[in-house]
This record gives C-alpha cells, sequence and structure tokens, in this order.
C-alpha cells in the first residue's frame, strides 16, 4: 500500500557501544556534527515517543496506514536504558496493526526476558534484524536469534568487518541478508570479495540478499577506495550482487 511517511520513528535517542561495530556509530558521529549537547552514551526519550498513537488535526493517523516505519535507528530498541519505555512501544506497535515495524538490534540476546505478554510467536507487523559484525558476534548472537519467536526475522550485517560464512544460520525464517561497509572517518575496510561470498551462501539457500552500501574504506580486485557518502549506497547498487531469492 502506498504511504506518504518517509521518516522514521526514534523514540529515544543515544545508545552504549558494546561490540567493535559500534567502534564509528553514525549516531555519535552525527551527534558531534550537529553539536548535539546530551552525551551520546546517554540515552533520552524524544518528543516523537508517541508518534504511532498521533493523530493530525483532521483526524488522520501522523503515520499513514501501509506505511514500513523504521524503529529505532537513533539507538537501539532493545537497550536496557529504555527498559521502563519499551512496554509503551509494544502497545503502540500491537495497536497499530496497519503499520509494519522493523527495527534491527546488537542485543538479540535480551529479546526473550522483555517482550509483552501478547507476544505469543510474535506479532505479524513487526520484524526484527539482528546485526552481527564478524563471525565471533555471529556465533553469539544468530543462535539465539533462530530460536526466539518472531514472525519476520532479518539478518543484517553492517559494518561487515571479515570474511564471515554463515551459512549454518541460513535457515527457513530468514527473510533477507543485508550487508555492507563502514562509513565515516577512520572507516575500517570491506572487502567485496566478502560481499560476493556471503551473497553465493543466501543464494545457495534461496534468501534473498542486499548489498546496501560499500562504505567509505572499500577494497575490489586488490584495490583500496575512497568512496564519498554521497555514493555509497549508489556503488552498491551498481555492483548487481543482489538476490531477490526466486533465481
Amino acid at each position: 500500500m502506498a504511504s506518504s511517511f518517509r521518516g522514521g520513528w526514534n523514540p529515544w535517542h543515544g545508545c552504549t557501544k558494546i561490540s567493535p561495530g559500534c567502534l564509528n556509530c553514525y549516531v555519535y558521529r552525527g551527534d558531534r556534527k550537529y553539536e548535539r549537547a546530551v552525551p551520546s552514551n546517554q540515552c533520552v526519550k524524544t518528543q516523537s515517543f508517541g508518534l504511532p498513537a498521533r493523530k493530525k488535526r483532521t483526524g488522520e493517523w501522523a503515520i499513514p496506514p501501509g506505511s514500513t516505519v523504521y524503529t529505532c535507528f537513533t539507538s537501539d530498541f532493545l537497550l536496557s536504558d529504555a527498559d521502563c519505555w519499551r512496554d509503551e512501544c509494544w502497545r503502540m506497535m500491537k495497536e497499530r496493526q496497519d503499520l509494519f515495524f522493523v527495527f534491527y538490534t546488537k542485543r538479540i540476546t535480551r529479546l526473550a526476558g522483555i517482550l509483552p505478554p501478547d507476544w505469543g510467536d510474535g506479532y505479524d507487523n513487526v520484524c526484527i534484524g539482528c546485526t552481527v559484525e564478524d563471525n565471533l558476534r555471529a556465533e553469539e548472537r544468530l543462535p539465539v536469534f533462530l530460536q526466539l519467536p518472531i514472525k519476520h526475522r532479518q539478518i543484517i550485517i553492517e559494518p561487515m568487518l571479515e570474511r564471515m560464512d554463515i551459512s549454518e544460520y541460513l535457515t527457513e525464517g530468514i527473510e533477507g541478508v543485508s550487508a555492507g561497509g563502514e562509513s565515516g572517518d577512520g572507516a575500517r575496510s570491506c572487502d567485496f570479495e566478502w560481499i560476493v561470498f556471503l551473497r553465493d551462501q543466501c543464494r545457495e539457500k534461496g534468501i534473498p540478499f542486499f548489498f546496501h552500501q560499500t562504505g567509505a574504506n572499500f577494497i575490489k580486485d586488490g584495490v583500496r577506495y575512497s568512496i564519498p557518502r554521497a555514493h555509497q549506497h549508489s556503488q552498491a547498487r551498481r555492483a548487481n550482487v543482489d538476490y531477490n531469492g526466486k533465481e
């Protein structure tokens, strides 16, 4: 269903770093750029907290029915600092069955203990992406992820920090895999060979794969490229390695 909604929903802002993928966090980088007064590792509730339940003066929903709502992309939805607010967010998600909520997390091991009582085998309108950046984090998080009651699940590998073999975790129920390099000053390298290797694992299992962005420090055929932020997504698309799961 078409929708005019173009933004995300960030009920809180700020996060603590927990693993190597957090080193050059884009949230911290953005906060520095805009000279945000509150430290980036301090989680604060935002003015957008109640957005899914908000209506315009006309009586229409602020977020139109049929929208995909990318949730908590300036923090982590499972951050312990936000435990006191999350139940209300679950309630809004359940209320707005006409929306499709998507959130990514590095804290998937917390999910089982903070699910709402009526979660059952998952809400139909919530997709959870488990983020892993290297083989160790994949070994720690993905077995837990696969055992949780989730209706829609994706694996997010970004920033991709090494060549990864996740083939054993590409089981039925994984709806897609997305991968990309790291942006910003001091970005660690991402090698195109790693991307192709990952895509081939997905193709073998019939799971869609999306190359999201090259990152700023990209290696292809042994040559290192410094790619401006404005071109990192378009260059990934030009690589033409995405797989729709149907070939």
